[in-house]
């Protein structure tokens, strides 16, 4: 290696996707951290229509991740990124249109006309099926845009980091989620009460644009960045053992799999199952988890210790998963274990952190900052198990079809995301419809709907590890 001191800009491209991430999940918490309390409201939903609208959320999502990674790829990470956040940060900004459109629909002259709908009335129900439709169709638009978020970013950090290190960088910008929604119920609620739950889409939604500005002016690939010198170079390619850093050429670059072929390989149905069964949990919370402590003890998103509850959940995400995703590195630099055999037998204790959700609502009868902690835990084993699921895809695959496998894992991860916010938000309603005539292991109504979905969620990462050591009990590369 050469003895130049090295240069530390992959750590920059680091932050600047942490910063993305930040952005794209402050613009879906966007809706979660006003609906209850302030689009509920205006549109006369139910659970069911808010379900209704995250579930399609999902499923967008996962048509759009199927064609997105293979658009990264074909389209280059920084065109491919840029076009991804242009387009969500656009779509974030027209969902502060959908009450003036559905005002417009209906003839009514204004918000409070809305509003003051007879709730159950044949106007009142028309205005929320069209508010639903208003919505959908932004969301539609957003998850066109993030879903390119994720492909683009493990392609960065495939680029820019050595197969050791690329869990814990992933685990860095993916904390971007975390703190995304650590800060949200901070900045969201208030721009809301003060504003109007419009002005908050919007003002989130212009950031992804200033994020633009800083990605244009610094990213290139590490051989063509001016900040990266000889020696990181050399450390960024040090898994290239056949050959020279030199020797990389672009038409190797080149070679890329098919959306359809990559269906071949059992690595891409282990990381299919890997997201399946896991994304849908952390979708869940992100969108539910203000909800919840409002419909079950009666804090709203805006109330100080709802804000305070919100921060303690995403502040023991962020910083739990982050030094939970250094166990790889432990076991690969440490203990001479090869890079998969690490994830794998970190992801294992990773999975077992999810079975807290068992206690959350037994110990909610003592206080709500009980499930606070216990959901927080379980976030952050998701956070740490999505890193190295992605990272797993970044040591079987070349560089070249990263973007296409992320992109149909990521689908795959949005039908599970789709399933379990549909039937959740019908679940709600029905609960808080049966009241004390609806039961579950000792809890009535809404808290027993709430306890089975986190029974569901107790249990999805022990079968999802199990399906995926199943299918590829070893490291094995994929060669095109």
């Amino acid at each position: 290696m050469s003895n130049n001191k090295m240069t530390n800009w992959r750590w920059w491209m680091c932050g600047l996707l942490f910063v993305a991430t930040t952005v794209n999940y402050l613009d879906r918490q966007v809706l979660s951290l006003t609906a209850k309390e302030f689009i509920y409201p205006d549109f006369h939903w139910t659970d069911s229509n808010y379900g209704d609208i995250t579930a399609y959320f999902s499923i967008f999502y996962a048509f759009c991740m199927l064609f997105a990674g293979k658009f990264v790829d074909w389209m280059g990470t920084k065109k491919g990124y840029l076009w991804a956040i242009g387009i969500w940060s656009g779509a974030a900004c027209l969902h502060a249109a959908c009450a003036v459109g559905t005002q417009y629909i209906h003839g009514l002259e204004s918000l409070e006309a809305m509003r003051a709908l007879e709730n159950g009335s044949d106007i009142a129900i028309a205005v929320a099926s069209t508010g639903v439709w208003m919505f959908l169709v932004c969301r539609a638009i957003l998850a066109l845009g993030e879903a390119g978020n994720f492909p683009a970013a493990i392609k960065v950090t495939a680029e820019y980091f050595p197969k050791k290190d690329r869990a814990y960088a992933t685990s860095i910008f993916n904390s971007g989620a975390s703190v995304g929604a650590l800060s949200a119920p901070f900045i969201i609620p208030p721009l809301a009460a003060a504003f109007g739950w419009e002005w908050a889409f919007i003002i989130i939604g212009a950031l992804g644009f200033i994020w633009m500005g800083f990605f244009v002016k610094w990213y290139e690939k590490p051989e063509k960045s001016h900040k990266v010198n000889q020696a990181e170079l050399e450390y960024i390619s040090q898994d290239n053992t056949d050959e020279p850093v030199a020797a990389t050429t672009e038409a190797s670059e080149e070679k890329q799999v098919s959306i359809w072929k990559s269906f071949t390989y059992k690595q891409t149905w282990a990381f299919i199952t890997g997201k399946f069964f896991t994304d849908g949990i952390w979708m869940f919370f992100l969108f539910w988890a203000p909800a919840y402590f409002q419909d079950v003890y009666g804090y709203k998103a805006s109330s100080g210790t709802g804000m305070m509850l919100i921060m303690t959940l995403y502040l023991i995400v962020t910083v739990v998963s982050i030094y939970a995703c250094k166990l790889p590195t432990y076991y690969v630099d440490k203990k001479g274990m090869e890079p998969y055999a690490g994830r794998m037998k970190s992801m294992f204790f990773y999975a077992l952190l999810p079975l807290l959700c068992l206690l959350a609502q037994p110990l909610g009868g003592y206080s709500a900052w009980l499930p606070a902690i216990i959901i927080g835990l379980v976030g952050a084993g998701h956070q740490s198990w999505s890193a190295n699921l992605f990272s797993a895809i970044g040591d079987m695959f070349p560089k070249s079809a990263i973007a296409t496998v992320t992109g149909v894992g990521g689908m795959a991860g949005g039908i599970g995301s789709f399933l379990i916010n549909m039937y959740s938000g019908q679940l709600f309603d029905y609960a808080d419809l049966k009241g004390s005539e609806f039961t579950f292991l000792g809890f009535e109504g809404k808290p027993a709907g709430y306890m089975i979905v986190f029974c569901v969620c107790a249990v999805a990462y022990i079968l999802a590890w199990s399906i995926m050591k199943t299918l590829v009990p070893k490291y094995k590369k994929i060669e095109l």
